[in-house]
């Protein structure tokens, strides 16, 4: 099979999850990705949320597939000198140190371009250079705070209307699949000039990159003192900031969470449903309706949405007796946009998914078998093979000796804990 990235080499210096999440992407696409950790620990989430003594985490198992790892200690001068030789020898590294720590290495970007002038050095940022937090330490709550997604996250009113944050990683994942496409554009920029560059995303801009229809809204507000299109028009006032809309979601179509059977015992017994504006006729159909569609009060967006509530709240009771599937089937039928809301466990266990390799399960030296995610992007001609991660330093004597290391030379390395 093709692999496209097949002869890249990439020095993964990143930790957690926003470097490791691009690094095993591009793994998977057939870079040869050389986890750098620190002897005797390597990577933090190897040891946390262990769920099996002395094992490494999912935590780390989950972000680091198809790489090597290569234990070093950079802090000696034979460790400096094996850096030095993997620069010249690579072709992108990739780091979420906090800021000045490479410099402090001894590996400023000056030089490293004299060691290797077609190096791309890619970086994980928490705020952007220059930015008046460009110091502060990120993780991926912060980032969605810092990039705008949680002041437009939850409820509005009521007992718990603070700011939420979302379960899926926009500060950390997400930032990793910017950094990819950073990366892959300065390589083919590379064939173009023959010359590396630095590559840099930082958290709070992959956040808000996410959020810019929250943006779109901030200057409509500006300009109207209203959006329409939120649960809070037209009977409540808006302040001059986007509100936050609960289960709406702001995009021009208004949506909500629907019961279906069990919901009293099942915590996700839940669709979410869509009332676009094409789909009304066939709404009003599924749901028996049809007197709605010549009502005066329903035959436009603009005239349902004081009335949106109470729309729901007749979908809700059509489906009160339909499980969450069945009611998916009924409306599917009718072209109309809905979605069950699905467990980690349903989709852990889905055929669907775990078909079309969406989600695959994996061999562990130490710990078996183990489910993970795989790649989110399908290709007609390649299918990502989907590979256990590394034990800690399991490829330190294969990498060294790439370099040109002897078998002596290793073995005193090991001697001195070098690697």
């Amino acid at each position: 099979m093709n692999k496209p990235l097949q002869g890249i080499r990439i020095i993964d210096f990143t930790h957690v999850q926003a470097g490791p999440a691009c690094t095993q992407m591009l793994a998977w696409f057939g870079a040869d990705v050389i986890k750098v950790e620190r002897p005797g620990s390597g990577d933090v989430t190897r040891s946390q949320l262990r769920d099996i003594p002395d094992v490494d985490a999912l935590y780390f198992t989950m972000l680091n597939s198809n790489k090597k790892s290569l234990t070093l200690d950079t802090k000696t001068q034979a460790g400096k000198e094996i850096l030095e030789k993997m620069i010249k020898t690579s072709d992108v590294m990739v780091e979420n140190f906090g800021p000045g720590a490479l410099d402090r290495m001894g590996f400023t970007w000056e030089r490293i371009q004299e060691l290797n002038p077609k190096m791309i050095l890619a970086s994980v940022k928490g705020f952007s250079d220059g930015h008046h937090y460009e110091d502060l330490k990120v993780y991926e709550n912060v980032a969605q705070c810092a990039g705008g997604a949680a002041s437009t996250t939850g409820w509005w009113k009521g007992e718990h209307s603070e700011p939420t944050i979302s379960a899926a990683a926009l500060g950390d994942s997400n930032t990793g699949m910017h950094l990819a496409i950073g990366i892959l554009t300065a390589y083919i920029g590379r064939q173009q000039t023959g010359r590396g560059q630095k590559v840099a995303v930082s958290m709070q801009d992959a956040v808000l990159n996410l959020c810019r229809v929250k943006m779109r809204d901030q200057q409509r507000l500006d300009r109207l003192g209203y959006l329409e299109e939120y649960p809070q028009y037209p009977h409540e006032a808006f302040g001059d900031v986007v509100p936050r809309g609960g289960n709406a979601g702001g995009g021009g179509q208004p949506g909500w969470i629907l019961k279906c059977k069990g919901w009293e015992t099942d915590p996700n017994a839940y669709i979410y449903f869509t009332v676009q504006g094409h789909a009304w006729a066939p709404i009003c159909d599924a749901l028996g309706k049809p007197e709605w569609k010549t009502d005066p009060n329903y035959t436009t967006p603009k005239a349902r949405q004081p009335h949106i509530m109470d729309i729901f709240a007749t979908i809700e009771d059509f489906i009160k007796d339909k499980t969450k599937y069945e009611a998916v089937d009924i409306f599917r039928k009718y072209d109309i946009p809905c979605a069950p809301v699905l467990s980690m466990k349903e989709l852990l266990n889905d055929e669907s998914l775990r078909k079309s390799g969406s989600i695959v399960e994996v061999p562990h030296k130490e710990r078996g078998s183990y489910f993970t995610v795989g790649s989110p992007i399908k290709f007609s001609d390649l299918k990502p093979e989907v590979t256990g991660s590394p034990l800690l330093g399991e490829n330190t004597d294969e990498v060294l000796e790439s370099l040109g290391y002897s078998q002596d030379q290793i073995k005193a390395l090991h001697a001195d804990k070098v690697v």
